[in-house]
């Protein structure tokens, strides 16, 4: 065991992780990455069909970003946005947003994080009812199986059981309705029956509650940690529609799926959906440094500012300089290289085919995908779609298969997800999947055995 592996197991606590099962394994080191690939400390090249964690868009070796960091750090490496100041990297991040960011959206609160993200909406979706003189407006709608962070409020607003049994979660006035998941809970069912169904539960819970008691719905375009759940056509269309009907303030997260993720530059373009705020992190900066920002519609942010009330809300590291720096070289270099474009009209196109491929293996049940990101059900039965035994863990399996093929997947229970970098060649999406392949074959035999 390296000294590396030793020390790690006697300091580091890792996030969402049973610390007793890691300790007696011990961590893999990574020790440097370049364009798609990440290198452990025996050397090994790994494609990194992760994009880290979902966020390195423009892969690991981006000068631009690079430079626009050792740059900024050495101009102004920290300020903050408190008391009546500001610094130019924070003024023209958010002028950029503004122009890449859907129509009517022109205001920016800039954060750390998703998760931080998911806080301020909570907060800020509650301001804006009671600065409208609608104070019982608190409650918000979210789903089960959604993810929005692991703070109190996120993972409250996240609809995950085990998340919730740790801490005495959720929140008050935070309600879940069932997700759009039709592999998972809809078989048997027309697929956009399915989607009107699920969607016309947010109308159902809003006349349960009381219109004048719900604040917000907040969503996922694509659930990505819930194991991209990518819902049917006819499901966002109802949702926009119960919103207006009902004047509640539609959230949509776009931490996962922003920034190119679906062959435009945000999921609610490619949905057609218009959100009242929309929350984004990771591929803003290509995760080179940590930022978060919640986009706030026209309507909505006119209400906050015309407040005479202070929005007592905020975070030391709003708008950090260094941060905001790499976001707009990562938003230029994306224009320069086109990547948006050339993911909707090339890549992605290559992906889904690749990718469906891996439908015909014994193990998968179905492979789906929405620009570059896809998921692959494992099934103990191609005719029925019968799960493996939970017993089995068949997920973790494959992805520990996955990894020794060469290739980052992340296992959702017996779902296998990829989200690979933006700047990925379909040489290297051809590897992709023959090593997914690999790792399929591989975790076949280990079940069967």
């Amino acid at each position: 065991m390296s000294t590396w592996i030793e020390q790690d197991s006697a300091h580091c606590l890792h996030p969402f992780t049973n610390f007793k099962s890691l300790n007696a394994k011990g961590s893999r080191i990574i020790t440097k990455a370049e364009g798609v690939y990440i290198y452990d400390e025996d050397g090994n090249k790994i494609l990194d069909g992760m994009a880290g964690l979902w966020c390195v868009n423009l892969g690991y070796s981006s000068q631009p970003l690079i430079d626009a960091a050792t740059e900024q750090l050495k101009q102004l490496p920290y300020y903050n946005l408190f008391f009546q100041t500001t610094h130019p990297p924070a003024v023209e991040l958010s002028t950029l947003l503004a122009e890449i960011t859907p129509e009517g959206m022109n205001h920016v609160f800039f954060t750390g994080s998703g998760s931080e993200c998911n806080d301020t909406v909570l907060r800020m979706v509650r301001h804006y009812w009671a600065s409208k003189g609608k104070a019982s407006k608190q409650t918000v709608i979210s789903r089960h199986n959604a993810y929005h962070g692991s703070t109190m409020a996120g993972a409250s607003l996240g609809g995950m059981k085990f998340m919730h049994a740790q801490g005495g979660l959720p929140l008050p006035n935070i309600v879940h309705i069932d997700q759009p998941y039709h592999f998972g809970e809809g078989q048997g069912q027309d697929v956009n029956e399915f989607g009107l169904e699920r969607a016309r539960q947010l109308e159902a819970k809003i006349l349960e509650l009381g219109e004048d008691n719900v604040a917000a719905f907040i969503a996922e375009p694509i659930q990505g940690a819930g194991g991209v759940i990518i819902p049917p056509d006819s499901y966002w269309p109802e949702i926009q529609r119960i919103c207006d009907k009902y004047e509640i303030l539609l959230i949509v997260d776009e931490v996962i799926c922003g920034f190119g993720r679906t062959g435009e530059w945000f999921a609610s373009q490619a949905f057609n959906i218009k959100p009242d705020l929309m929350c984004m992190a990771k591929g803003i900066t290509s995760g080179y440094l940590p930022l978060g920002g919640v986009m706030v519609r026209d309507h909505v942010a006119k209400v906050l500012t015309d407040a005479d009330t202070e929005f007592a809300h905020g975070f030391t590291y709003s708008g950090h300089p260094a941060a905001c720096a790499v976001a707009i070289a990562n938003i230029k270099e994306m224009q320069r290289l086109n990547v948006v474009n050339q993911v909707r009209e090339e890549i992605a196109p290559y992906f889904a085919q690749r990718w469906g491929e891996l439908a015909d293996h014994p193990l998968v049940g179905q492979a789906r995908c929405k620009g570059l990101v896809g998921a692959i059900e494992l099934v103990a039965d191609k005719q029925t779609n019968q799960r493996f035994d939970k017993d089995l863990d068949v997920g973790t399996r494959c992805r520990e298969h996955c990894f020794n093929a060469g290739v980052v997947l992340r296992a959702v229970g017996d779902s296998m997800i990829c989200s690979p970098p933006l700047i990925i060649s379909k040489d290297e999406i051809d590897q992709l999947v023959t090593k997914a392949k690999q790792a399929l074959d591989n975790t076949l035999a280990d079940v069967k055995s």
